[in-house]
């Protein structure tokens, strides 16, 4: 059988070994496209129609940054013959999108390891047409990878395909048995390590980016500290500690993120863990943003808000919290602190981030900054103002 390179969902908490991020990708790597290393497996991400959009987060994700995969191309016909670094952020990063799985195929000399089905639909599943994208990738040899709620594996048919032409198909989200979960345990307590939750106003707002952001620029001054993913998209990226809270039975939920913040603390000795955040703790839909404050128990949160978003994504019927109110919340649900914000700046130019950064320093009287469009120092700063106590290891200059 084709070899799976990941770490099977039986150390889900441990989801792959994560290689180290070059310096400069450190400090800020949502910026710049993986280093080529020939040991890592190839990828082409599956995003048809969604590229760029909030359903397309998982491809937006490791177009920015993974250490996992090594992204090929893009498959979303809306922006064929385009560079997804260009679409996505402005910045070229010499990864094409292609039209559709046979044109993303023949750009390479040997057929790439692994297919990424690269988009998070509300309904959580795949439509008849992208289903047949898979078949045929499948043909073609490729592992599949997918951080949908509906378990491919578990397809009586594509698992039948998948043994007939030796390949194999992940389901990130598929959680470990049950009899394997675990209830919290208050192990939480022995975790030396400051932990800072990233949260947001609502679902898509760029939590992991910032997270993932943070992580590096926090590393490269020179204070070690690790990411816990708690999302199918950080997972896929390589993120070494995590697991996708969404798929785990509510009871464990806080059992098992407990066991992944223990896990990174024991493994890595870390000063600083940076919790992913999912949903929103306001939001009536979701509940995990409950389990991941009580899970990991954060000293500090890091809030992410979109100024220009009115409605809640996938939900136009609901309109966005003020961040005053979220923040309440938060304070109010658990025994931690909300030390700043930062701007998800969709819909915006440099001068409404600038002001917006301005108006809810004012507001809020909290540090305020943009992840990917201010220099990483700021999150640096916020965290330091929180924490005089962290100390570098080692002096970095961090733009």
């Amino acid at each position: 059988m084709k070899p799976e390179p990941i770490a099977s969902d039986a150390k889900q908490f441990i989801a792959s070994d994560a290689q180290k991020l070059a310096p400069e990708q450190a400090v800020f790597p949502e910026l710049h496209r993986k280093t080529l290393v020939t040991d890592t497996p190839t990828a082409i991400v599956y995003c048809e129609g969604n590229f760029a959009k909030i359903d397309g987060k998982t491809a937006n994700g490791l177009v920015r940054h993974s250490q996992a995969y090594r992204v090929l191309s893009v498959i979303d016909s809306t922006y064929g013959g385009c560079d997804s670094g260009k679409v996505l952020d402005n910045i070229a990063n010499q990864v094409p999108i292609f039209d559709d799985l046979d044109a993303a195929v023949a750009n390479e000399a040997t057929i790439p390891d692994t297919f990424i089905y690269g988009m998070a639909p509300a309904s959580g599943r795949m439509s008849l047409e992208d289903r047949e994208v898979v078949v045929d990738a499948i043909t073609l040899g490729m592992n599949i990878v997918s951080g949908l709620h509906e378990f491919l594996s578990d397809d009586k048919e594509l698992a039948g395909f998948a043994k007939i032409h030796d390949v194999t198909i992940r389901d990130i989200r598929k959680p470990r048995p049950n009899p394997d979960l675990r209830l919290l345990d208050g192990s939480i307590g022995d975790v030396q390590a400051i932990r800072i939750a990233v949260f947001g106003t609502d679902c898509a707002i760029g939590k992991r980016t910032t997270a993932t952001i943070l992580t590096g620029a926090l590393n490269a001054h020179g204070i070690k500290t690790v990411l816990v993913g708690t999302g199918q998209t950080c997972l896929m990226q390589g993120t070494k500690y995590g697991v996708a809270m969404d798929s785990v039975p509510p009871q464990f939920c806080c059992g098992e993120l407990e066991r992944a913040v223990v896990a990174a603390s024991e493994g890595e000795h870390p000063d600083v863990i940076v919790i992913e955040g999912q949903g929103a703790l306001s939001h009536p839909a979701f509940c995990t943003s409950a389990f991941i404050l009580r899970g990991s128990q954060p000293h500090a949160v890091i809030l992410q808000h979109a100024p220009k978003r009115k409605r809640r994504c996938d939900f136009p019927s609901m309109t966005m919290p003020d961040p005053c109110d979220e923040i309440t919340l938060i304070e109010a649900f658990a025994n931690t602190e909300v030390i700043g914000m930062t701007i998800n700046h969709e819909g915006m130019n440099d001068v409404e981030i600038s002001k917006a950064i301005t108006d809810y320093n004012c507001k809020l009287y909290l540090p305020v900054t943009d992840a990917l469009n201010r220099p990483p120092k700021n999150l640096v700063n916020m965290v330091l103002s929180a924490f005089p106590r962290l100390q570098p290891v080692r002096a970095t200059t961090i733009e």
